[in-house]
């Protein structure tokens, strides 16, 4: 989709767009011959976790540190924004029930803590914390400093072919000796490139390239039906520590 069809879509300015592609809160997934900004469906769920963020009062600067944190997992983040959604509502549905208690008994009702907005703030705080101050975290912004969006573009694009490549290896055992050996060149590229990979951040990433639907759908139309499920399972037997 083009960003004028994006922005009749979602109701986002063309101009906002702009802005988020600047400060490389949501880049474009390509860029036409003509220089066109093009998104896919990865671009738009990245940004309709833009906007939940957004209406929730997130920081520009702090949606992208837990967007592009090494440890973000969206089913995880779907959950504390609903969360955060259900704390709102019970907030806002507490302000209602004191402007109708104002108007029916006058000041006598009222009660300043329904403007306390204390459990909201803690939950944000939490969240904000769990994807920002990761040791991990910290060293992606120390390798990512200075590198530019086409720069960083580009390392996406080769660990996307490290991993097509397991599309070649469908007939193989995941835990046999090429399949494995793959699985060690995936890892060392995010470590020599993104943060240090363990095991543990490997397994996670694992889950998450067979289970979250874009990267899926991506890494399979790079390598081929089913090549994400198999990476999962060669990064699942390489934990397992048959490696």
């Amino acid at each position: 989709m083009t960003v004028g069809e994006v922005s009749a879509l979602t109701g986002v300015s063309i101009r906002t767009l702009h802005h988020y592609d600047r400060i490389g809160l949501l880049p474009p997934s390509a860029v036409s011959e003509a220089g066109y900004r093009l998104y896919d469906d990865s671009s738009l769920e990245r940004l309709s976790a833009i906007l939940i963020f957004r209406e929730l009062q997130f920081p520009l600067k702090d949606i992208r540190a837990i967007l592009d944190s090494p440890v973000y997992e969206r089913n995880r983040a779907l959950d504390q924004q609903i969360e955060l959604l259900r704390l709102k509502a019970e907030h806002l549905n507490n302000l209602i029930d004191l402007a109708r208690g104002i108007k029916l008994l006058g000041v006598k009702y009222l009660n300043f803590t329904a403007f306390n907005t204390q459990k909201i703030d803690e939950y944000a705080r939490q969240a904000k914390a769990s994807y920002g101050h990761t040791p991990e975290y910290q060293e992606y912004l120390q390798k990512s400093a200075g590198r530019t969006k086409a720069e960083e573009r580009r390392l996406g694009e080769e660990l996307m072919a490290l991993l097509a490549e397991f599309g070649q290896m469908l007939d193989m055992d995941p835990a046999g000796e090429i399949p494995q050996a793959q699985v060690a060149k995936v890892k060392a590229f995010i470590t020599e490139h993104m943060y240090t990979c363990s095991d543990g951040i490997l397994k996670g990433l694992g889950r998450m390239y067979a289970g979250a639907d874009s990267m899926r759908q991506n890494i399979d139309a790079a390598g081929g039906p089913g090549t994400a499920e198999y990476a999962h399972r060669a990064i699942e037997a390489w934990c397992a520590g048959k490696h």
